[in-house]
């Protein structure tokens, strides 16, 4: 495990105090924490699989409360980033090859696009108070709304859509009928996407997914995890899952 230098020990110091450079409005401590941690991930200091420092390590090394460390590797590990093991620390997770999404699209377009009849059929729609679906959304505490929803092309299932949405943003989102409009227009319409981040995988879906998907067992799919923001606030997050063997993801410049 690569130790921390002094030179690097103040720098983060200064960035999480604030100096004559430091903007009115400073980021989040724990925000802060997972830039560093990303960077040191980036630069190839710390590598897949790897350990890296313990949260009692970077308390000292901030300056900070544990809870501010927990809830940075809590949600650098909620977006697969890191690894945690029980009694063996922290690890940065392998390596997964990402690719570029040129634009948001709603799904229903996209088979519209294709001459095809989109349909929808809502398995949730309720409010949820899961901590990593709060601590994603940057909700200090409260409840979340969320919806799962298969999407389907021509009456065959492509997406499983599994979304928290943030009720401050959206706070009439559980009344809105998701058979008529996907919740991604619905959205947009309202309030566009300023920023958005994401990841890729190719993963096998559970049992109560690949149901739904009606995939055969051992079938693997494309699975996307997305997050947006509309102004300073995360508007939602949300993992999409699609047959690989019924779904590609393409794009041009």
């Amino acid at each position: 495990m690569n130790t921390i230098t002094n030179a690097q020990t103040a720098d983060t110091q200064d960035r999480l105090n604030g100096s004559q450079d430091t903007p009115p409005k400073a980021m989040p401590a724990y925000e802060q924490i997972k830039r560093y941690v990303l960077k040191r991930i980036s630069e190839g200091d710390w590598k897949p699989g790897g350990l890296i420092p313990s949260e009692a390590e970077l308390v000292k090394e901030f300056g900070v409360a544990r809870m501010t460390v927990s809830r940075a590797l809590r949600e650098l590990t909620s977006e697969r980033v890191l690894t945690r093991v029980q009694g063996s620390g922290t690890f940065v997770a392998p390596q997964h090859y990402e690719s570029t999404v040129l634009e948001i699209r709603n799904i229903a377009d996209e088979i519209a696009a294709r001459g095809h009849r989109h349909s929808a059929r809502v398995l949730m729609l309720e409010t949820s108070d899961d901590p990593q679906a709060l601590d994603s959304l940057g909700l200090a505490g409260g409840l979340a709304f969320h919806s799962r929803i298969v999407h389907s092309e021509e009456g065959e299932p492509i997406q499983y859509e599994d979304r928290y949405v943030n009720p401050l943003v959206f706070p009439e989102y559980l009344q809105q009928d998701f058979t008529v409009e996907t919740p991604n227009h619905y959205m947009v319409r309202l309030a566009p996407i300023q920023r958005a981040e994401f990841r890729i995988y190719a993963q096998k879906p559970d049992a109560y997914v690949r149901r739904h998907l009606m995939m055969e067992i051992g079938e693997p799919c494309l699975q996307l995890w997305r997050r947006t923001w509309v102004g300073d606030a995360v508007a939602t997050s949300v993992q999409l899952w699609h047959p690989a063997s019924r779904f590609h993801l393409a794009g041009n410049v």
